[in-house]
């Protein structure tokens, strides 16, 4: 039955002891591949001050392999990784006993605790007689049984505290978790995967996720996606909200007009919970480059390089892994991956698209502006970049490599090459294809792009694509988020000012502050702004977006360029633009 956890809470509490040392900073059940390893369980991450961590995690090995002996979990595997400052302790687990698995990693851990400091734990009996009242509330054989006989038929389960479901989209059927069949009496003829892909990296997830998803629609399929914005299926949005973790997947491969699917896969969700499924068909990643660092021990962008390509491990055995070649960091971990490749680059001379041509293996490049998809034997597809309306001509790079990506995904997946070129062609960087992504408006002769960049590589992407544009005054909106370092925020100022505006609206995010006060964050852009060499009667303040946006609007015209970075009010920036069209 599904684990009541209010009644287990009140029946178990696990207490840590108090200390610099080790800190004990989270748990979490893991319920599909992950950063580590492929494996469902539990997790720990520990914050490790003045102590050898090896040492900790010698010490928590002896202490979790008593009280798995001791429970009779003989088959849990252990793991751990060690970073900057504490590490992070794993035990794999049964998918009916994820939150059981919880309890058990969190003893291992309280008793390991007492042990390094020398204190007196709670007793390992009492422990171990609390863990198993706790596993006999979670238990459910009927699911084991399910998985069992699906896994056997290399037919993905996905699971949560509610329902279960075998296959996906056309080919799927949801049961409650206390209505589980016996095997015998599933229906397996009618059960199968579809196509499913996984989009990841730094940049360039929406995006993909949704030109992608248009060549999918090009190719007659009902075709789904997940990202930070929706869940969609068709024309359908079956609900608004970030749902690039596993809960979106969920409800899409479950809704039984799904023919195909591309989701995106954000580090949060690959870290909280791990992927959604075990059988994807590709996956893709973008890039790689510093964001969000500091979070679940991933401190330093090749960690988190680790991390994003978790969706490597739930690739199948047949599919195919599409990666950016331009990028050192997907180069570097990709090469460890034992799937097929499909190397993409803006370089035709790049070693590793060279080598899967001389091998015979599928890759795809730029050459003479056009892009080119070979497919092992012979260039199958070519396609100008600027006839892909949202590479603007071929000048915005980065969407020629997303262009790429999806291509690849595209051919992994099955699809013709002929909706390939219909979806990359009818795509368009306007708010209804791609919210938020480069979108242009011709205001009054004036040219104004609007963008939800939020890190540096993003928005010096952006700005480097606007330094090519020929303009008679270029203008810039900016703000930030609170919860940024003063060097991130310079670091990302630096980038958005590459461009060289001539005057610069600094907006403040009133509802964003995360403990920082009001003024802060502006103070902080205006002292960057003025280091980068804008003057500073070239700088403007702003209550919100929507705000500094009115001011720009007000002043721009024929031949004019506006990068507006909107983080906020986003809705009401595009009905302003929008207004001054007309």
């Amino acid at each position: 039955m599904p684990i009541d956890i209010e009644l287990v809470e009140n029946h178990l509490t696990i207490p840590m002891p108090e200390s610099d040392r080790l800190i004990f900073d989270d748990s979490r059940r893991i319920t599909g591949p992950g950063m580590i390893w492929n494996r469902r369980g539990a997790l720990v991450d520990i914050l490790v001050e003045d102590l050898d961590k090896s040492d900790v995690v010698t010490a928590w090995q002896t202490e979790i392999a008593r009280v798995l002996h001791a429970l009779g979990w003989q088959d849990s595997e252990t793991n751990f990784r060690i970073f900057e400052n504490g590490v992070t302790l794993l035990i794999s687990a049964p998918t009916d006993l994820l939150y059981s698995a919880v309890f058990v990693i969190e003893t291992s851990w309280h008793l390991t605790a007492h042990k390094l400091l020398g204190s007196a734990s709670e007793d390992f009996d009492k422990l171990v007689a609390d863990l198993r009242a706790v596993i006999a509330l979670e238990e459910n054989p009927a699911l084991i049984k399910l998985q069992q006989a699906a896994d056997a038929k290399a037919i993905d389960i996905l699971s949560d505290d509610d329902f279960v479901s075998l296959g996906h989209g056309r080919g799927s059927q949801v049961w409650g978790v206390n209505e589980l069949p016996n095997p015998d009496d599933v229906d397996w003829d009618r059960l199968h995967n579809l196509p499913v892909a996984l989009i990841t990296g730094t940049n360039g997830k929406s995006t993909s996720v949704r030109l992608a998803t248009a060549i999918g629609e090009a190719a007659g399929l009902m075709s789904g996606s997940t990202s930070t914005d929706y869940v969609k299926l068709g024309d359908d949005i079956l609900d608004y909200g970030d749902y690039s973790g596993p809960g979106g997947a969920r409800m899409l491969l479950r809704d039984r007009r799904l023919e195909i699917a591309f989701l995106e896969t954000a580090r949060g969700g690959i870290l909280r919970r791990g992927l959604p499924l075990f059988q994807a068909r590709a996956a893709l990643v973008t890039n790689i480059a510093a964001d969000h660092l500091g979070q679940y021990g991933v401190n330093t962008v090749e960690a988190l390089a680790q991390a994003k390509f978790a969706v490597a491990r739930a690739v199948s055995q047949d599919g195919v892994l599409v990666l950016n070649a331009d990028d050192p960091l997907v180069v570097a971990n990709g090469l460890g991956f034992e799937r097929s490749k499909c190397w993409f680059s803006l370089d035709a001379d790049n070693g590793l698209v060279e080598a899967a041509r001389a091998a015979g293996e599928a890759c795809c490049w730029v050459d003479d502006e056009a892009i080119c998809y070979y497919d092992g034997n012979d260039v199958v597809l070519q396609i100008a970049t600027e006839d892909i309306p949202i590479t603007m001509g071929g000048n915005a790079r980065f969407n020629v490599q997303n262009a790429m990506g999806a291509i690849g995904l595209a051919k992994a997946m099955g699809i013709a090459n002929e909706a390939i070129l219909k979806g990359l062609t009818q795509f368009s960087a306007s708010p209804d294809d791609n919210p938020g992504r480069c979108n242009e408006f011709d205001v009054r002769g004036a040219r104004i792009f609007v963008d939800f960049a939020h890190n540096p590589h993003a928005i010096a992407a952006m700005s480097s694509l606007l330094e090519k544009l020929p303009a008679r005054r270029k203008y810039l909106l900016i703000s930030h988020a609170g919860d940024r370092s003063d060097e991130e925020i310079a670091d990302l100022t630096k980038g958005a000012v590459g461009f060289h505006p001539d005057i610069v609206v600094i907006a403040e995010l009133a509802d964003y502050l995360r403990g920082r006060a009001l003024g802060d964050v502006p103070a902080l852009i205006e002292k960057q702004c003025l280091a980068s060499g804008v003057a500073a009667a070239a700088i403007r303040h702003a209550a919100s977006p929507s705000a500094g946006v009115a001011d720009i609007l007000g002043n721009i015209g024929a031949g004019d360029v506006a990068l507006i970075l909107a983080l906020a009010d986003r809705d009401r920036v595009f009905e302003l633009i929008r207004a001054a069209q007309h």
